[in-house]
Formats: structure tokens, sequence, C-alpha cells
């Protein structure tokens, strides 16, 4: 009887380039699971779930091939709409031809204060990129788990 082997498949290098372009990868399926098809919501809608913050989803360009989304936290202070502040703004573009999805942008501190790294050496734009992108993998993983969804 012959048995088949089975290719050993190796994992990137966590941090690593090849990891990223795996993490927008997974990041185009967590946020399919979340919204479903984006070209088909509306450019503004809100998931409430009892007891959970609401979170923003809004479309802010929409392409044949990408569309770029606005994902966020819908904060409410005090009482009124006058006090809403919306934490984190991850701005997100969706390439539908290579099912991938990247964090283009993000706000997620209170404060607009510059970050002092205390003699670090300053991130490197893959490392930068990779912690947004593991930000937004954990927070769509979360938000479903919450029972959140735009679909």
């Amino acid at each position: 009887m012959l048995v088949k082997e089975q290719p050993v498949v190796i994992s990137p290098r966590p941090k690593s380039f090849a990891a990223l372009m795996e993490m927008y990868e997974i990041n185009y399926i967590q946020l399919r699971l979340l919204c479903g098809d984006l070209r088909v919501l509306p450019a503004e809608t809100v998931s409430q779930v009892d007891r959970c913050i609401p979170v923003a989803l809004r479309i802010v360009d929409s392409s044949r091939h990408t569309t770029t989304v606005m994902l966020t936290y819908m904060f409410q202070e005090g009482g009124n709409n006058l006090d809403r502040d919306s934490r984190p703004d991850m701005l997100i573009r969706v390439y539908h031809d290579s099912c991938q999805a990247e964090v283009i942008s993000h706000r997620c501190r209170l404060s607009e204060d510059p970050i002092h790294y205390w003699g670090r050496e300053l991130d490197t734009m893959l490392l930068c990129r990779w912690r947004m992108n593991r930000f937004l993998y954990k927070w769509t993983n979360y938000l479903r788990r919450q029972g959140h969804s735009f679909s």
C-alpha cells in the first residue's frame, strides 16, 4: 500500500512580510464574516448588541476592485449625542480581487500627543502595519464573539 506524504506547510515567521500578507487574507475573511458583502451594504450602518458598545461601519469609497471602510465604536459620554466619541477609527481598504483587507489608517489613543519611545529604535513600517492589522484581526474576532454583524 502506497502512502502519499503530506506536503509540509510552514507558517510564516511572525512580524515578517509573508506573515503580514497572510494577516491581510485573514482580515478579509474576518470582515466578510462580520459584514457579508461590503459592496451591497448601505453607506452607513450600526451594529448594536445588548449590553455592548455599538459599532459603526461607514463606506468611505467604493470601486469595482476595492472598498474603503471606517470601522469604529460609538462611545457616548453623558446622555446626549454631542458628547459622542469614536475610537478606534480604523480605515480599512478591502481588495475584492485578491481577497485581502489592510488597515491603512487608525486612531486609537485618546490623546493626540506624540508617542515617545524612550530611547528605543523607532518602529519599521512593517512592524507598524503588523501591529495595526493584528489589532484588526483581534478586534473583528472579538466583535463576532459578542454577536455584532453588519450583514
